[in-house]
């Protein structure tokens, strides 16, 4: 599933093959796909004539401004988004979803002058278009994020503490996988309350946010974590074989190891 490490791969790619090029045409078939009541026709109307100018992320959301007085595009991917540019994909394949090349699955298609696109292709739906989307509403990306600022993100909350380092509107950018493996690497237990960490367990936990983003980016995506293996019935802990145990907090399915995490 795309997180920030993914959507890091579409910027780049977007970067390198799709600005400062004509958009002769915008095909957005899924009414559903586009938020903030976007239509296929306002959509088209905003970027026909245009070209993006540079590619930006902040937390798990793509931003591609457009040139003179034009909008900028936000894009977000959902569990299941890919981007393409030109038919090349930003990452080779997304955990937990279809890796399939299914024409019905294209949500977006922006085509250039002399052929060649940039599309996004969700086969569940869940991400979706906006233009000009309020980066206001969004945390800090996780990538920029402090010490102070990771406690002033848990300071006084009840929350279990995976939900509250999920929430982008705190912090930008970490996902399902990410906070599971950061967790796992901080010893602490996903449904503790966020606000009731001390000072030692706070640095613990932003040195294993830091240390897993920089570990699984050189992986190659935000599957490759230590826990990878062991999402799944019977999976044991690679550290002392403990049984993992599996479950749903924050609305998403979560491992942990009960003997070393707490």
């Amino acid at each position: 599933m795309p997180e920030l490490i993914e959507i890091e791969a579409y910027r780049r790619l977007a970067e390198e093959a799709a600005l400062d090029r004509e958009i002769v045409d915008v095909v957005a078939p899924d009414a559903w796909w586009l938020k903030g009541g976007l239509t296929a026709e306002i959509l088209r109307d905003a970027l026909l004539g245009r070209r993006f100018t540079a590619a930006r992320r902040i937390g798990k959301r793509l931003l591609l401004p457009t040139d003179g007085d034009g909008p900028l595009l936000g894009l977000r991917f959902g569990m299941t988004g890919r981007l393409l540019v030109d038919g090349a994909a930003g990452v080779d394949q997304l955990q937990y979803s279809s890796n399939r090349d299914v024409a019905a699955w294209d949500r977006l298609a922006v085509r250039f002058a002399g052929g060649g696109d940039l599309r996004v292709r969700d086969p569940r739906r869940l991400g979706g278009a906006e233009l000009d989307p309020d980066e206001a509403r969004l945390g800090p990306d996780a990538t920029t994020l402090g010490p102070a600022g990771l406690r002033r993100a848990l300071h006084g909350s009840r929350a279990p503490l995976k939900a509250r380092l999920m929430d982008q509107a705190r912090i930008s950018g970490l996902g399902n996988l990410l906070v599971d493996e950061a967790l796992f690497q901080a010893g602490l237990d996903p449904a503790r309350e966020a606000g009731s960490l001390a000072d030692t367990e706070l640095r613990r936990l932003h040195r294993a946010m830091r240390r897993t983003l920089g570990d699984l980016t050189a992986r190659g995506g935000s599957h490759t974590g230590e826990t990878g293996p062991a999402r799944r019935p019977e999976g044991v802990c690679p550290r002392d074989g403990t049984p993992m145990v599996r479950r749903t907090i924050g609305g998403r399915t979560t491992w942990s190891c009960p003997r070393h995490q707490r």
